[in-house]
């Protein structure tokens, strides 16, 4: 399989259709090489619009997806990044190329010493998983400039926007199948958020997010 040709038509016939259309976003995620991060099992699905399986019932999220959730975070290189859900590694691999620092929390240690592994064969220096639950951030870090949920969520974690720096954003898929719409947060003060709803989508659940009660009385 040609890696790079197919990593070239990921780049313009996937992500550039979903308004993906920064210069510099393109450019990492066409250097990038995502057969790295990929299960041998699906080296074939490495640039196909889909989600991928990892172990222990988690995915890689399709490309598109994946890239306009990076996307619209608005990276600009300096910023110090919280990502919840390491996955294989790859978005994290991708983040940290585009900001200053990326610590990755994973709560399934043997995806996180594979991701490890994935980000040393790639050569990504600037980014640290940790084994945890990435619900409740990494408050010893913080503030963060910008963190983002890999999985989506019935409603964003308060613990997590407190550990958002002033100005800083926080990007996540929220709702209940089959509505899901990704939310863009905003802070400006001590207390004082915007939420800005942007597109909708699907995607798999964070891994150990507590649902809300359907029981209604």
């Amino acid at each position: 399989m040609n890696f790079d040709q197919a990593r070239f038509n990921m780049v313009e016939q996937q992500i550039r259709t979903w308004q993906v259309l920064d210069l510099r976003v393109l450019d990492v995620f066409q250097k990038i090489k995502r057969e790295l991060f990929t299960p041998t099992a699906y080296q074939d699905m490495a640039y196909s619009d889909t989600e991928i399986p990892l172990a222990n019932g988690q995915f890689m999220l399709a490309p598109c997806i994946q890239a306009r959730l990076i996307h619209d975070l608005h990276l600009t290189g300096s910023e110090k990044v919280l990502e919840v859900g390491t996955g294989s590694g790859y978005a994290t691999a991708v983040l940290a190329s585009l900001s200053k620092r990326v610590i990755s929390i994973e709560r399934d240690a043997e995806l996180a010493l594979s991701a490890k592994s994935n980000l040393q064969k790639a050569s990504i220096g600037n980014a640290e998983v940790r084994v945890g639950d990435g619900t409740q951030g990494s408050p010893a870090e913080g503030p963060f400039d910008a963190i983002i949920l890999q999985g989506s969520v019935p409603e964003i974690p308060q613990q997590l926007l407190d550990q958002l720096q002033i100005n800083g954003r926080l990007i996540a898929v929220v709702g209940e199948e089959p509505m899901m719409q990704a939310h863009l947060v905003t802070r400006h003060g001590l207390k004082s958020f915007t939420h800005k709803e942007l597109w909708d989508t699907v995607i798999p659940r964070l891994e150990g997010v507590q649902e809300p009660s359907q029981f209604h009385f």
